[in-house]
């Protein structure tokens, strides 16, 4: 089954490190029972293909092959690895920018490998692409727009400011949205913002969450909340924004 055969009222984490969870294989499991759809992201190109035979091939899960901004200065020579595996998947995550002040040693080296990225997979051909802009919504945004042609973006837990969210929507970027987001007014208030059709759940377990379901369900009340319907609305939403995005 693929992603765009989800049924009515399916369950979707489209952003979870499923390698990194106490016990991937059981988690696995887990979600195979509960029947969700799952986008599983790696970190570094080497873990992809490990983290690609934890699943079946023509299951509910997906892998996404990652270069996180975060270990990309500690880990700056898998860009090659990267390219070699690029074709074996039509997802790739989590890239992207990271701005926090722990990180500013490495932005240049960031930067230059987020590019790389878009354009390996413009060429390769369109990708859906989970990306991660913590403190650097603009200077993702500008990388986006730089190559157009990459695929489609998913911003994975996007914070930016009011002018920042215009720009993504403008820009066709998809989200990604979790339980933490729609704890705060601030929160709530940005994805009210964002274009529903343009939006999924994510848990991204395990460092938002070790209980995928539960934080899934709590994404879905917040979202029935924000757009005034009622669970299964809201379940089928979901599952119609997903089958668009993978059509």
């Amino acid at each position: 089954m693929i992603f765009s055969q989800a049924k009515a009222c399916s369950v979707i984490d489209f952003h979870c490190h499923l390698d990194l969870m106490k016990d991937p294989a059981k988690t696995v499991r887990e979600l195979e029972v509960a029947q969700i759809y799952v986008l599983s992201v790696t970190t570094v190109p080497k873990a992809f293909p490990k983290t690609s035979r934890l699943v079946k091939v023509k299951g509910r899960i997906r892998t996404a092959l990652g270069y996180h901004p975060q270990l990309v200065g500690e880990r700056p020579n898998e860009l090659p690895l990267f390219e070699r595996m690029l074709h074996e998947t039509r997802y790739v995550g989590e890239v992207g920018l990271d701005g926090g002040k722990e990180f500013t040693k490495s932005q240049s080296s960031q930067a230059k490998i987020f590019s790389e990225i878009l354009s390996l997979c413009r060429s390769d051909g369109s990708k859906i692409v989970s990306i991660h802009s913590r403190h650097a919504a603009d200077a993702v945004l500008d990388k986006i727009e730089e190559h157009p042609g990459f695929g489609v973006p998913v911003l994975h837990w996007f914070t930016g400011n009011r002018f920042e969210l215009e720009r993504a929507i403008k820009l066709g970027c998809w989200f990604s949205i979790g339980a933490p987001m729609l704890r705060t007014a601030k929160g709530k208030a940005t994805v009210a913002k964002m274009p529903s059709e343009r939006i999924l759940t994510e848990t991204d377990a395990p460092f938002a969450s070790s209980n995928i379901s539960s934080s899934l369900s709590e994404a879905t009340k917040g979202l029935s909340n924000i757009w005034r319907m009622d669970a299964i609305e809201t379940a089928n939403t979901l599952k119609s924004n997903l089958a668009t995005l993978v059509a």
